[in-house]
């Protein structure tokens, strides 16, 4: 809670991303390109993250890059984090069991897509403006493209203060939505 006693975005989110308590299965993919500052947020952090770009990158690009970052049960970093950027379009949020190799192996998978006429380009799936749209369009192989080791996709609805979590159901090969209220 904050000094006047309202609730946070992280008291908000808590109960929903960690219903069993501290669990090391909760990711978000930051897109640093949003804001200047958030960059400056994760590197003087110390939650275990990685870029989802590789090879030598120009400083611009680092900053401008997205971020595969393990968010973590009550710690600090993690509350100013979703405190500070949860209702911004700055990230999704992942459940995953999977490793930090396995999931920005599979994540980096997403990044380039090819469109009519053969030209590749960068998929900003990590933006909730896009993957709110782009999920319920979804054939079912790329639901299975897109999902791989992750349960869960939470987005944030800022104009209806909700969150959506999205999962694929294996044995349907469908999408599942769920829309959270959060206030």
């Amino acid at each position: 809670m904050t000094p006047n006693g309202a609730d946070t975005h992280y008291d908000t989110l808590r109960g929903r991303l960690w219903p069993k308590g501290a669990r090391p299965n909760i990711w978000a993919v930051y897109d640093c390109a949003h804001d200047p500052q958030l960059w400056w947020a994760l590197d003087k952090s110390s939650l275990v993250r990685e870029c989802l770009y590789s090879g030598t990158m120009s400083e611009q690009l680092q900053r401008a890059a997205p971020y595969l970052v393990q968010l973590e049960f009550d710690e600090p970093q993690t509350i100013r984090l979703l405190n500070r950027w949860w209702g911004r379009s700055a990230g999704i949020i992942l459940r995953s069991g999977g490793s930090l190799r396995s999931l920005r192996t599979h994540l980096r998978r997403l990044l380039l897509v090819s469109v009519p006429g053969g030209k590749r380009m960068v998929f900003r799936f990590y933006d909730p403006r896009v993957m709110r749209v782009f999920l319920p369009t979804c054939t079912s192989t790329q639901l299975e493209e897109v999902f791989g080791p992750i349960e869960c996709i939470a987005v944030e609805e800022p104009a209806t203060k909700q969150m959506t979590e999205f999962r694929l159901d294996m044995e349907r090969k469908t999408l599942d939505t769920v829309g959270v209220r959060l206030s």
